[in-house]
């Protein structure tokens, strides 16, 4: 059984001590604080408190702490679960306050992105109930069910944000109910009676390979801007779709070691939490797309690999600029609205046209889009040979840049290419090239006497056809026969060539 006894700790600088009651279980002292202060004068010479009004007040909660405590078994009970019990087991716990240090705790582990989402149902919780401190005890089935029919009419949230608040309600369960000893703070659970609904089946972002050739190749809004945000849109629409799907939250955060010999190594951040391999992936560069991303590349002592992160305060405000330029591209191109892309399209697209036009099976495209395909186990103690993705990726790039609908020319890259920095022209070397708009030859030359790659371009673009629109993307192809080494650039009409 417990026992108490009012005493003081030590003295303020003040002079004033504050009085608490000791609390004693099984040898040990805990220790309960009250909201009286008394001074050397009102103890005797043992240190006893001997003020009449402090020692009545002090008494009263001693019988409340007897009356409340016998009506538990604390024979197992620690001396800390006894004055916790006491000090805070009747009280409803604040839900609010709960789930913001929930919360702080999501971001403190890395998982910000994933903070946000719960913040954003708090909020809409407490906007539903009109209060900023929701207590566990209002929180019924009936008032939760409530909460719920307000979210009927959005696509994702009536899912999302229930799901949440469930698991903050299950971590407050863990950490404040004791069932083992009997103290439960947390009475009512009212999830057993909610039915979550689903959210709705998200519409296929992916496109045809026709329309990522004609996005590619439409001409960018024009402009007095320094970094057009169109520009920014297209060409990051470029690198999601040339680097199997990659995720603009995964480009913002590249580190400079992350790129190795003309690979991509990094940790897919929407996942890396919760699988047993950290999400970790490796996407060779192709030769294709190789420009564009030294174009945006980090300089001086930037720990990023791109140039991203000095211009844009996150990854979220990256992300919202790109699918603002995308959809600036979208407008001028004459879309609906309804229709305009962004980009998860071009990550969709990556996959569709894997499994659809390049022969893939869904698991390999599974594996080449960094899901876990349902083998995390085994995924986190192999060392995986990233290869496959490589090749595939290969196919795909081909596949859209480099064909119409119905064929294909050409490769993307074979798994063994070198590095293309090694790529030399000279007069005595015999070229043949090709100039691709929306995947189709409309040049081709071949011939000796270049000596540089300009050289090559500029013979290709004088075979173009003049209505092609300022401002459009064409891609070169070229190989020099003698050495059987091949590269290709992207140049745009009015920038790179005229």
């Amino acid at each position: 059984m417990a026992t108490f006894k009012p005493t003081v700790r030590s003295v303020r600088n003040d002079g004033f001590m504050q009085v608490y009651i000791r609390v004693t279980h099984r040898t040990k002292h805990g220790y309960i604080k009250t909201d009286k202060m008394i001074t050397k004068r009102e103890l005797n010479k043992q240190g006893d408190i001997r003020d009449p009004f402090v020692l009545n007040y002090c008494m009263d909660r001693i019988m409340e702490f007897n009356e409340r405590l016998n009506r538990k078994d604390i024979s197992k009970w620690t001396v800390a679960q006894v004055v916790e019990f006491l000090k805070h087991g009747d009280d409803d716990v604040c839900f609010s306050d709960y789930a913001r240090v929930h919360i702080d705790r999501l971001i403190d582990n890395g998982q910000e992105r994933t903070s946000r989402n719960y913040k954003l149902a708090l909020q809409h919780m407490e906007r539903f109930l009109g209060t900023n401190r929701i207590m566990f005890g209002e929180l019924t089935s009936v008032q939760v069910n409530r909460w719920i029919a307000s979210l009927e009419h959005t696509r994702r949230a009536k899912e999302m944000y229930p799901v949440c608040m469930r698991q903050v309600f299950k971590a407050a369960m863990t950490e404040f109910n004791d069932y083992d000893n009997g103290i439960i703070r947390i009475k009512t659970n009212p999830w057993g009676k909610v039915k979550i609904p689903e959210s709705d089946r998200a519409d296929k972002k992916a496109i045809s390979a026709e329309a990522c050739r004609l996005f590619f190749s439409a001409p960018l809004p024009e402009t007095r801007c320094l970094f057009p945000t169109a520009e920014l849109g297209r060409d990051v629409a470029m690198l999601v779709l040339c680097l199997a799907g990659i995720n603009t939250v995964d480009l913002y955060g590249l580190k400079k070691g992350d790129y190795r010999d003309g690979v991509i190594c990094y940790k897919r951040a929407k996942t890396m939490k919760f699988r047993r391999d950290d999400a970790y992936f490796e996407i060779r560069v192709e030769p294709f797309v190789r420009p564009l991303l030294e174009k945006y590349m980090a300089v001086g002592e930037d720990e990023h690999l791109l140039s991203f992160a000095s211009r844009f305060s996150s990854a979220d405000s990256f992300n919202a600029n790109v699918n603002s330029g995308i959809k600036q591209i979208c407008k001028s191109m004459g879309m609906a609205k309804v229709e305009w892309y962004s980009a998860y399209t071009f990550r969709h697209t990556w996959g569709t046209t894997a499994q659809n036009d390049c022969g893939a099976s869904i698991s390999e495209v599974a594996f080449g889009m960094n899901h876990s395909q349902g083998h995390g186990v085994t995924r986190g103690y192999i060392k995986m040979d990233f290869s496959p993705a490589w090749e595939l990726n290969a196919r795909v790039i081909d596949f859209i840049f480099f064909s119409t609908a119905r064929s294909k020319q050409g490769k993307a890259g074979g798994v063994e290419e070198p590095n293309d920095t090694l790529f030399r022209l000279s007069p005595k070397y015999m070229v043949y090239a090709r100039a691709y708009f929306r995947g189709e030859v409309l040049a081709e030359v071949s011939d000796v006497g270049f000596g540089t790659v300009g050289d090559v371009v500029n013979r290709l673009a004088e075979q173009l056809p003049e209505t092609i629109p300022r401002g459009c993307a064409v891609q070169f192809r070229i190989k020099n026969v003698d050495t059987d080494r091949e590269v290709v650039y992207e140049r745009t009409k009015g920038k790179g060539f005229f």
